[in-house]
């Protein structure tokens, strides 16, 4: 049985363009939590021209998209976003940006901030996520013990020789 997640609104509330201000879920599940992400490359480099936002939120979306799908989840999983801005003037990009890849028929539940820093001087935002996803099937987990017993058996070996 997989978890099951409602997006709700409530009449009382502002419906938001860009997100949604309740999701529900329940039932069994794996909860992702992915670190915030930077518009930085696989190398650790800034992307774009100093002061580029636009470029820093694709690249920012991106690697959310690359650390989604190695669980073997997509935006589609996402139930909540932590957004941090340098600038909140920028919002309007980032909502933009942000609308590429999200469903808008079942936006996550988000939080937008302005900071007055990052640990990265050159960064204009950070984004992390939250994701839900249906329980391994028992194929899965027969895989994944698989290689992980494989893994185990060259260490042992390894182990061995030395």
């Amino acid at each position: 049985m997989a978890a099951k997640i409602r997006f709700i609104n409530p009449e009382a509330l502002t419906k938001p363009p860009s997100y949604t201000q309740v999701v529900e879920v329940s039932g069994p599940g794996r909860t992702v939590y992915i670190a915030g992400q930077l518009g930085t490359d696989r190398d650790g480099n800034v992307v774009g021209a100093p002061g580029d936002f636009r470029a820093q939120a694709v690249q920012v979306f991106d690697n959310l998209k690359t650390a989604l799908a190695t669980v073997g989840a997509g935006f589609a999983d996402v139930v909540k976003l932590n957004s941090y801005l340098a600038d909140i003037a920028h919002l309007p990009i980032l909502r933009e940006v942000r609308s590429r890849y999200l469903n808008a028929a079942a936006l996550p539940a988000s939080t937008t901030l302005a900071v007055s820093k990052f640990a990265r001087p050159a960064a204009l935002l950070e984004v992390e996520a939250v994701a839900v996803l249906p329980l391994r099937t028992a194929r899965a987990k027969a895989v994944i013990g698989r290689r992980g017993s494989r893994a185990a058996k060259l260490k042992a070996g390894l182990r061995k020789r030395k």
